[in-house]
């Protein structure tokens, strides 16, 4: 079985910059590490490959910095991986990147299983997965917990949903996104960190995956982002309460309906 897994680096901390004149985030301006959701559709693949046999690649979308992500699943045990990397890519909105993933897989060839975590924690629109999907014309299912394999082409996958449960004959090529529920993602140990920067890593551009410039990058992205600010630290006032115990809960009461609090 051949799987992709399509990942993406999503910001170290709330500590982020914005491009003033297009309101879309700086990405190689901040620290990135792994989108967690995307540590479990990893670790799905992996067992997957264990199962049935076959390859697991690991793709994304982004500055050369978002080479360490790819490292990250490369040392937890995939076997290669793509970087989708130009200029010609930024300030994509989920339909030119869902857009240019497609490609990519097309370029990849053969594909049985794409993988995505559930969604990601900086956008939180869990849109690109099926998006591509849709692209590929192929079936897909989100929000997997369970996933069981029936044969080489086919895979039987349990779907939390919020008031039910609901299993699905999924027949392969096909999309899946996964929950955290699903399992509990390995750990990168020493050796497989060192044996990361031995497997092989491609690099493509918008000319490498034949895409259309009218439908990657901004001129791809029908949203608009009309305003983006970072909100502001409002500082906290403290009032020391004093004397007895007694009188420093009188205070308190009076000061709380003053404010209409109780």
């Amino acid at each position: 079985m051949k799987i992709v897994v399509c990942i993406k680096q999503v910001p170290e901390s709330n500590n982020v910059k914005f491009d003033p004149v297009t309101h879309n985030l700086l990405r190689s301006a901040s620290t990135g590490r792994i989108n967690p959701y995307d540590k479990n559709a990893i670790e799905a693949a992996l067992r997957l490959r264990d199962t049935v046999g076959g390859s697991v690649s690991v793709l994304t979308m982004g500055p050369p910095a978002a080479e360490e992500t790819l490292r990250d699943g490369l040392a937890m045990g995939a076997d290669d991986a793509y970087l989708l990397s130009s200029r010609a890519f930024g300030g994509a909105d989920t339909l030119a990147t869902g857009y240019t993933i497609a490609q990519a897989i097309r370029k990849i060839g053969g594909v049985d299983l794409l993988v995505f975590g559930r969604q990601a924690v900086d956008a939180d629109t869990g849109q690109v997965g099926p998006i591509v999907a849709e692209l590929l014309d192929q079936p897909q299912v989100t929000f997997a917990s369970k996933i069981a394999v029936l044969d080489d082409h086919t895979l039987h996958v349990t779907r939390d949903l919020d008031d039910r449960k609901q299993t699905i004959r999924l027949t392969l090529p096909a999309v899946l996104s996964v929950r955290s529920e699903l399992n509990t993602p390995r750990y990168e140990t020493p050796v497989n960190i060192q044996d990361s920067f031995t497997k092989p890593l491609t690099v493509w551009n918008e000319k490498d995956i034949a895409a259309d410039p009218t439908r990657i990058g901004l001129q791809g992205s029908p949203t608009v982002v009309t305003k983006v600010f970072a909100p502001e630290n409002a500082g906290r006032q403290n009032q020391q309460l004093t004397g007895t115990p007694a009188e420093a809960v009188d205070q308190l009461i009076n000061i709380l309906q003053q404010q209409n609090l109780i």
